[in-house]
């Protein structure tokens, strides 16, 4: 948005005007739903990216020589709590 306050909802506004609100983000407006006057989430557009297929990202990711090393896979593991 071009520095202007975003629209803002309460919770209960923001489900009876999903719809709506929907419509308005889907024309770049930012929207605000807010809990008893607090802000707690917003509603921004979807920024998709152009991927047109395999391959697409080549040469626009950085992998580390070890990116598949059993090291990183169980650390990652570890993290997501799959390994006792």
């Amino acid at each position: 948005m071009s520095g202007e306050a975003a629209a803002q909802f309460n919770i209960h506004d923001a489900k009876t005007n999903l719809s709506r609100i929907i419509e308005r983000v889907e024309h770049g407006e930012e929207i605000v739903i807010s809990r008893a006057g607090t802000p707690v989430a917003k509603v921004i557009p979807l920024r998709r990216t152009a991927r047109t297929g395999r391959g697409s990202l080549r040469g626009l990711l950085d992998l580390n020589e070890d990116w598949d090393s059993d090291e990183v896979n169980d650390a990652i593991a570890r993290d997501f709590g799959l390994s006792g």
